[in-house]
């Protein structure tokens, strides 16, 4: 099979079907990780790649703590809450789980303290002071882990300035926004890469090779779930804020409750117990210091902070009134930005998109695979064969949380994908359709997260993006454990080099992908700084991450409506410029990079 650049066989001469085996893990990486030689790219000419991160909350500071250092070089940041910038130099001591996924700019580089790392790191509370700086900085691209409604505009006036952009999902608030930025990274020739970290992740990567060898024959069924135990008082999107933000609020009053606790635990530690206690004050100090953006010309070491209004945050009521009605202040709208539909986009662009893409992941290989029986190049397919669905049917509801936000407690989705013998002409309880069904829910976790997908010779199972199961045959009565039965990874493309690991509960887990895609990015800016090289691409392109755009904005759209929802392909074209927005009645406008609104 042809493969793109890419995607080429490694050195060592492994092909990516025995790539787990512990023999061509060691002939292949005596030097360098493997998430380097997976995807075949390496250090960016010997110089890192300057960059700033605008927006270091939860997400921004995950892929904060992805970067490389052996590719990236972080000289800024950019967040208005004084905790984001504190956690983005000092890491999320609230857990393990927390400090493993955020260590923070400090131990990343090796910095002793705060102020030798802001030696090297500017720190600005307003993303565009910072854009407007970037030719002074030296800055070359830019990563965006700011809320969704700032995606757009964020990375259009960054790629205006001549930077690339690593922006976290979802692409866009809208189909408009999306293709506005996609035409805009056409236009001043910057990668723009969208952070569907499946693209890069090892597992994923394996079962579409299964799946193009034929291994599960033919799919013609996928299941996935996103199941949380979240519950009212105990949501992990409705994080506490000070209670300075909104009084009476019983969430309010947690943050000053457990500073006092902490102190108290911190009083009688012991030994590196002291160090410990006195790192989880600290955090939870700068999470109550985020009430500063109340005062006037408040500033936080040396920054100046701004009031939520002030950059466009909203006062809200919701409901009918009386008891009925919630009052939302602007600085909820900014902490609690994923229930509120102006700022989020709910359960499926937050957690739905990831595994619609996995699905389209999985179909692409599928495509690819009658490619190569038809005996054709699956090169040549466009988008490297990836699959537009034809109409999506939807359940939503609110039934667990109050009316203190906008978004669902629970959807559940089918959605219709054309198989690769799909016939329109035929009757339509005749036609070759594969169905992807998918749930998110609150209140009940039982499950996790994870994808099944089905095919006529076996399934693959994938849990929490770092287990996978190959069942071979129509039953499940053989099991033939891979990844996590077989070599458990760190695929992270970093000295020193990784090994692979007996199987077991001990090991380390398979990267999720995050260190791979801000690497690539890097790379593809590095070898490709103008886009001219088709081949030179990051794999979660704006052609690509549209696709996955319109799955999750028009799922919203069908549930909003409580009705099914038609695919027309010119959605997914980005010089169209025909949106589900308008051809559904949600809102009008049609695609415009040069609308005052972009211009700093």
């Amino acid at each position: 099979m042809n493969r793109n650049k890419e995607e080429k066989a490694a050195p060592c001469g492994c092909s990516r079907r025995n790539f787990l085996t512990a023999g061509a893990l060691a002939a292949a990486v005596p030097a360098a990780g493997l998430g380097a030689f997976y995807y075949g790219f390496s250090k960016t000419h010997g110089r890192r790649m300057r960059v700033a991160v605008m927006g270091v909350g939860d997400e921004g500071s995950v892929l904060l703590g992805a970067c490389n250092p052996d590719f990236i070089d972080i000289v800024a940041i950019a967040d208005i809450r004084p905790y984001n910038q504190y956690r983005a130099f000092h890491g999320d001591h609230y857990g393990d789980v927390a400090l493993a996924a955020r260590p923070g700019l400090m131990k990343l580089y090796g910095w002793e303290t705060e102020d030798e790392a802001r030696k090297h790191v500017k720190v600005y509370a307003d993303y565009r002071d910072l854009l407007n700086d970037a030719a002074k900085l030296g800055i070359e691209g830019v990563i965006i882990g700011l809320p969704l409604h700032l995606h757009s505009i964020a990375s259009i006036q960054a790629m205006s300035k001549g930077l690339h952009v690593l922006c976290e999902k979802l692409m866009g608030h809208s189909i408009i926004e999306c293709k506005e930025m996609a035409r805009a990274a056409k236009m001043f020739h910057k990668h723009l890469a969208i952070g569907h970290q499946r693209h890069y992740n090892i597992l994923y990567q394996e079962a579409t090779d299964q799946i193009e060898r034929g291994v599960l024959g033919d799919i013609h069924y996928i299941r996935a779930q996103w199941h949380r135990g979240n519950s009212p008082g105990a949501d992990s999107w409705q994080m506490p804020m000070p209670e300075a933000f909104k009084e009476g609020d019983p969430q309010a009053s947690k943050l000053a409750e457990e500073l006092a606790d902490w102190k108290a635990q911190l009083a009688d530690a012991r030994g590196l117990e002291i160090e410990t206690w006195r790192l989880k004050v600290a955090q939870k100090e700068a999470q109550l210091a985020d009430a500063l953006m109340l005062e006037k010309d408040a500033s936080y070491k040396g920054v100046s902070l701004k009031s939520p209004e002030e950059y466009g945050y909203q006062d809200m009521v919701v409901g009918e009134g009386g008891k009925n009605e919630y009052r939302r202040p602007s600085t909820e709208e900014l902490i609690r930005w994923r229930l509120w539909k102006r700022t989020g986009g709910g359960l499926m662009v937050e957690l739905g998109s990831h595994q619609l893409d996995a699905a389209s992941i999985f179909l692409a290989a599928s495509n690819r695979r009658a490619c190569m029986l038809r005996g054709e190049d699956p090169t040549k397919l466009p988008d490297n064969g990836k699959v537009h669905p034809l109409r999506v049917h939807v359940s939503a509801n609110r039934n667990l949380f109050a009316l203190d936000r906008e978004v669902q407690d629970h959807i559940t989705t089918l959605v219709e994908f054309p198989a690769p013998t799909y016939d329109p002409s035929t009757p339509a309880g005749r036609r070759r359709t594969i169905t992807v069904q998918y749930s998110t829910i609150n209140g009940n976790g039982f499950g996790g997260y994870g994808e099944i997908v089905y095919g006529t010779k076996g399934t693959i199972v994938l849990e929490r993006e770092q287990d996978s199961q190959l069942l071979r045959g129509p039953s499940t009565s053989k099991v033939e454990k891979k990844a996590a039965g077989a070599a458990a990874l760190d695929t992270q493309a970093s000295a020193p080099a990784q090994k692979a690991v007996a199987a077991g509960p001990a090991g380390p887990a398979v990267s999720r992908g995050y260190k791979e895609e801000v690497e690539h990015w890097a790379w593809c800016a590095q070898n490709n700084p103008n886009c001219a090289d088709p081949d030179i691409q990051p794999r979660c392109n704006p052609r690509i991450a549209l696709g996955d755009a319109v799955i999750a904005l028009v799922t919203n759209i069908a549930a909003d409506k409580g009705e099914s929802v038609q695919f027309k392909e010119t959605w997914f074209d980005p010089e169209n410029d025909e949106t589900p927005e308008n051809d559904l009645g949600v809102e009008s406008g049609v695609p415009n990079v040069d609308q005052d609104k972009y211009k700093l």
